[in-house]
């Protein structure tokens, strides 16, 4: 029997669906809802709602915006030939975060993933092209995760970009700050050492 009246059950439901919630922290997200101070539950709510109403895939990058172009396409310094291709915008604020592009964006909004029926047509990479068409790009640099599914569609993308006039490149993969040799797999190394530089 459910100690909880249905309405309660029926929110710890909805919130351990979310990623990274199990049933214990719903729960406790529920009940501190149930005894927020006043507002506190609507504010979320409203907010909630307003992130549904409101966002939406900028024009140009189709990362997340509540423009119709993103802070980052309008941006006048960035550096708009170059395009970094990322899977997803969580992809692109880990890059932004780091502070060392400078460029512009495109989020695919997905990998190629045959078997779960991702196909090229599922993803944004017809958007890509025409950008290579309309904008002045001179590099595209390749960041999908060295994943298979990444890696899938990092070679994908290789071969029909293969003969445009732009450069490709694909963000180098190596051995983490902090980390140690010997607890490193081998696909690791074998990036790290095709991907030296000179000392």
């Amino acid at each position: 029997m459910n100690a909880y009246p249905p309405i309660l059950s029926s929110l710890i439901r909805k919130l351990s669906s979310l990623p990274g919630l199990g049933e214990k922290s719903a729960t406790r997200i529920a009940m501190y809802l149930l005894k927020a101070p006043g507002g506190e539950a609507e504010s979320l709510a409203e907010n909630i709602r307003q992130l549904r109403d409101n966002i939406r895939s900028c024009s140009i990058c189709f990362h997340f915006t509540d423009e119709p172009v993103c802070a980052i396409c309008g941006d006048p310094a960035r550096n708009i030939g170059e395009v970094c291709v990322v899977e997803t915008t969580a992809d692109l604020l880990a890059i932004e975060q780091s502070g060392a592009f400078k460029g512009r964006y495109h989020v695919l909004q997905g990998v190629l993933a045959p078997l779960d029926g991702v196909g090229p047509e599922q993803i944004r990479i017809k958007e890509l092209f025409s950008r290579l068409g309309s904008e002045k790009i001179s590099e595209i640099i390749i960041a999908t995760n060295p994943s298979s599914e990444g890696e899938a569609t990092a070679h994908y993308l290789l071969q029909i970009l293969k003969d445009s006039p732009v450069r490709i490149t694909r963000i180098a993969y190596g051995i983490p700050m902090g980390g140690d040799l010997k607890y490193t797999d081998r696909i690791t190394l074998e990036r790290a050492l095709k991907g030296r530089q000179a000392f």
